[in-house]
Parts: structure tokens; C-alpha cells; sequence
């Protein structure tokens, strides 16, 4: 029973090292622009960032792994452009996919 707690030190050296890659990636952005005026086409480009990683990360897996899933993207990116409260947008994608997995 002992050894299921054990954590090895490659493991703890493994998460400490990604909490320090993600500590230093998050806190480097703010003191680069520190003394910069944001503003024009600048803050237009930091303001698009946010939805443009999340699509990234979220294209391949609506595009790859099947129309149940492709469709499920395409009718919660419509309830999220009729603006929708987020909630009810999660709730229509996670049980649009459930509905699309068993009739496509």
C-alpha cells in the first residue's frame, strides 16, 4: 500500500520543472510589456489571441475524429455566436456529441 503513495523523484522533477516552464512563460509576457502602451492595431492582435489559441488547440480534434464530433463543433460555435449563455453552449456541445455519436 506504501508503494502506491511513493512519488519518484523523476516525477517531481518532471512537475516541477513544468510548473516553472509555465510559471516563467505566463510571467515573461508581462514584464515585456511592462512599460509598453498597448493601443491601435497592437491590442487589436493581443485581443484576437485568446480565441485564436483556443482554435488552434481545438481544430485538430473537431477535424479528426469524426462527424459526430465535427458536427457537435459546428452547432455549439452557432450557440456560440448567437451568443448564448456559456452554460447552455457547453451543455448543447456535450450532449450534441453524445445525440451525433449515436445517429452518425
Amino acid at each position: 500500500m506504501s508503494s502506491y503513495f511513493t512519488l519518484h523523484w523523476q516525477w517531481l522533477l518532471a512537475i516541477l520543472g513544468m510548473a516553472a516552464a509555465t510559471y516563467t512563460t505566463r510571467i515573461s509576457g508581462l514584464l515585456l510589456m511592462r512599460g509598453v502602451v498597448v493601443k491601435g492595431r497592437l491590442k487589436a492582435a493581443l485581443d484576437a489571441m485568446p480565441p485564436s489559441v483556443l482554435m488552434a488547440v481545438i481544430t485538430p480534434t473537431v477535424l479528426m475524429t469524426g462527424k459526430a464530433e465535427t458536427l457537435a463543433a459546428v452547432l455549439t460555435a452557432l450557440a456560440a455566436i448567437f451568443r448564448l449563455p456559456l452554460l447552455l453552449t457547453i451543455v448543447i456541445g456535450v450532449s450534441s456529441v453524445l445525440v451525433f455519436r449515436q445517429f452518425v
